[in-house]
């Protein structure tokens, strides 16, 4: 049984010996193998690197060109929108300019009419005021002419009371309203009163009533005491008198007639 186990044992290391040698140059092989590849990898990725760089380089150029077309839509569009802002405002700013002119115009008619509107107003009332200075030039030179011919050479003996008349034979003025118009208490002027002549005969209306003046005026009274002086009516015994407060002593004789 010995030998057997020897010759196995040796067997055994005989075939480990040509073995491991076996093995080793396989593992050799597979390092150079390993080897060899690694170093064919580099220039296999080469052309692959390469290959990446042009497309990196032609889509930095796309994006560029893409974003240079960008900027440049986005630059037409901001100048055209500019430029129809600006229109706009040109429109608005030329209606506002067309607005201005127009309400300039319609002022300046409305300036021009109020003038001529003002012009002829004023022509009106510079021909209403002729014709009302014309009117009184002529009814004062009527009513001088009135009074002048009723101007006494002789007062004195031209002059004539009611009694020398045979009596007062005019209307008469009712007691209440002769108080609150009539006596020495009440002076007016005959000149701020309508002045009627009437047979010659000048007269007035005053308090509701109209006055006719009978009777010749002192000469020695002022030529227009009609218009200047204070006059007053009163009653005496005979009948209705017109006394002038710069004359106190006269009195001209009247006659009254009820409206």
């Amino acid at each position: 049984m010995k030998p057997v186990r020897l010759i196995s044992t040796g067997v055994l290391l005989l075939l480990l010996g040509a073995v491991t040698p076996t093995y080793a140059q396989q593992e050799q092989r597979q390092q150079d193998a390993n080897k060899q590849e690694q170093q064919a990898k580099p220039e296999k990725q080469q052309p692959q690197r390469a290959q990446q760089q042009q497309q990196d380089r032609a889509k930095g150029q796309q994006q560029k060109a893409q974003q240079q077309q960008q900027d440049q839509a986005k630059g037409q569009q901001q100048k055209a929108q500019q430029q129809q802002q600006d229109r706009a405002k040109g429109q608005q700013q030329k209606a506002q300019q067309q607005q201005q002119d127009q309400t300039k115009q319609q002022q300046q008619r409305a300036q021009q009419q109020r003038q001529e509107q003002g012009k002829q107003q004023q022509q009106r009332a510079q021909q209403q005021q002729q014709a009302l200075n014309k009117q009184q030039q002529q009814r004062a030179q009527q009513q001088q002419g009135a009074w002048q011919e009723r101007r006494a050479t002789n007062w004195q003996a031209e002059h004539q009371t009611w009694q020398q008349r045979g009596g007062y034979n005019g209307d008469r003025i009712p007691e209440d309203r002769y108080r609150g118009n009539f006596g020495p208490d009440h002076s007016f002027r005959i000149y701020t009163n309508p002045v009627v002549v009437a047979g010659g005969y000048p007269g007035f209306q005053y308090g509701g009533f109209y006055f006719s003046i009978v009777d010749p005026w002192p000469q020695y009274w002022s030529n227009n005491w009609y218009e200047n002086d204070d006059v007053y009516i009163d009653y005496s015994r005979d009948g209705y008198y017109l006394y002038n407060r710069r004359y106190p002593r006269d009195r001209v004789a009247i006659r009254v007639y009820v409206n």
